[in-house]
């Protein structure tokens, strides 16, 4: 057999309803590990010589350093040929899948056309803005478009400041928001060696029904005394100057932790009681990850400010700030525009994105999916006694493994030789410590997802009874 073998037929979108008949591969041929060993010869060459220069890699990566070459659909085929089930959408990235022929095409045809001009309008940033606007909850209007999440998060704070007349910001613990400055500072700050939390920053737990600080009298999570702890440990501790409240609808780098419904809608009122924006940073939930537009859509919760990004183009790096419209002229008092941002091979790659998820129905797919990936989850907790706790939105889920479930102790290990013994039955996936997350694309046939969780019960499995737990 030919080390690269040839890619499934991936042809245009259907029109109206989801049809998975363009994403639909063989299940016998998908996946197929070619090689005696993983990483095959071919990764670990390439993976030798990339190793000499580059630093930083992610968890992933050290766990699992495959090399991949070519993907299409819901798949991807590595430098020596063996092929995988994407189900990390190239961590929440490719939510049309890879490759999609509208998106390919309108990016490949502005890079023929017209690759930058700064931030001069041009037709299809028209075209991209009234579409976004269009799709956008309630009245969030105001829009800049940049090349990354952090950015986008960096000019929301500005915004925030400059709408408010405030400067300081209130962020949750485990939340993730970008890699720069203020954005670092909103995070905890040991996910940053060298890095120091800027002043005016402040951190506060938020609601884990797992993992509860506060319950009721019946065990359940008591949204209320969070929402009191930030009044006394933060808001009376603060100067009194917090622009705004910045969270992540669904933690994601924390293992796609969910908040109760109650929540959002609770979390808003506070805000507007205290004339506090509320930012929803969408840059991992948005444009259809979630089964919505903006996860916050989930709440019927209105955020002042949103980032989205990541399934935004596709692919193609592009992101937007979209402010509501009693705050969006303060997006012209912060130098809002970059260099890269909304140039016209992104604004192609975004609208084709919008495009295909109306035409193909991909939010309501996305529903679907969740429903489908809910049933195979249900029994987990009772099957494996090494998972605690499950939970899914849309396409994005979360199964937080621990040695004791009384306890609830995390373990790390378990979910490290999980996450590695699924890739090697050819599922691509996401690690995160003790939790492992998953985000396949929201194109992906009924029967894949299915193909996909079989590899995923199979390594729980396996890894539990080596560990020595017995079923």
């Amino acid at each position: 057999m030919s080390a690269h073998v040839a890619a499934p037929e991936f042809v245009g979108p259907r029109a109206g309803t989801y049809d998975p008949t363009p994403y639909a591969i063989d299940l016998n041929e998908w996946p197929r590990i070619v090689t005696k060993t993983l990483p095959g010869p071919r990764s670990n060459e390439l993976h030798a010589r990339a190793s000499k220069y580059i630093r930083g890699l992610s968890a992933q990566v050290r766990l699992f350093p495959v090399v991949f070459e070519s993907g299409h659909g819901c798949t991807m085929t590595d430098a020596d040929g063996n092929r995988y089930i994407d189900f990390s959408s190239g961590i929440y990235v490719t939510t049309l899948g890879h490759c999609h022929p509208k998106v390919s095409e309108a990016t490949a045809a502005y890079a023929h056309k017209l690759m930058n001009a700064h931030d001069f309008t041009t037709e299809i940033k028209v075209r991209l803005l009234e579409k976004l606007a269009a799709v956008m909850p309630g009245d969030l209007e105001g829009i800049q478009l940049y090349d990354s999440g952090t950015t986008a998060v960096e000019a929301a704070l500005r915004t925030c400041r400059a709408a408010t007349g405030k400067h300081e910001f209130v962020s949750c613990f485990g939340d993730f928001h970008g890699k720069s400055g203020h954005s670092i500072s909103l995070a905890r700050m040991n996910q940053f060696s060298g890095a120091e939390r800027a002043s005016g920053f402040y951190m506060v737990p938020r609601p884990d029904a797992y993992r509860p600080w506060w319950t009721r009298p019946d065990g359940s999570l008591d949204t209320e005394k969070y929402l009191e702890f930030y009044d006394t440990a933060i808001l009376e501790s603060a100067t009194g100057r917090v622009a705004a409240f910045v969270l992540e609808p669904i933690q994601g780098w924390a293992g796609s932790i969910m908040p109760p419904d109650d929540f959002f809608p609770k979390l808003k009122k506070f805000c507007e009681k205290r004339e506090i924006l509320l930012v929803a940073d969408e840059v991992l939930t948005s444009m259809g990850r979630t089964g919505k537009y903006l996860c916050m859509e989930h709440w019927n919760v209105v955020p002042d400010v949103v980032t989205i990004g990541k399934g935004f183009g596709n692919g193609f790096p592009v992101t937007a700030m979209v402010v509501r419209r009693p705050y969006a002229d303060a997006v012209d008092k912060i130098s809002a525009s970059t260099s890269y941002g909304g140039n016209p091979m992104a604004c192609a790659a975004a609208l084709a994105s919008i495009e295909v998820i109306e035409e193909e129905g991909l939010l309501e797919h996305a529903q679907q999916l969740e429903t489908l990936f809910a049933r195979r989850m249900a029994d987990w907790t009772a099957r494996f006694k090494i998972v605690g706790d499950t939970r899914v939105k849309g396409c994005l889920m979360g199964v937080e493994l621990v040695k004791d479930k009384s306890t609830k102790e995390p373990f790390d290990e378990a979910g490290k030789r999980i996450y590695q013994r699924a890739f090697s039955k050819g599922l691509a996936w996401i690690p995160a410590g003790h939790i492992l997350r998953m985000s396949p694309p929201i194109i992906m046939p009924d029967e894949v997802a299915h193909k996909a969780m079989d590899l995923i019960e199979e390594s729980i499995g396996e890894v539990e009874r080596e560990l020595g737990y017995s079923q």
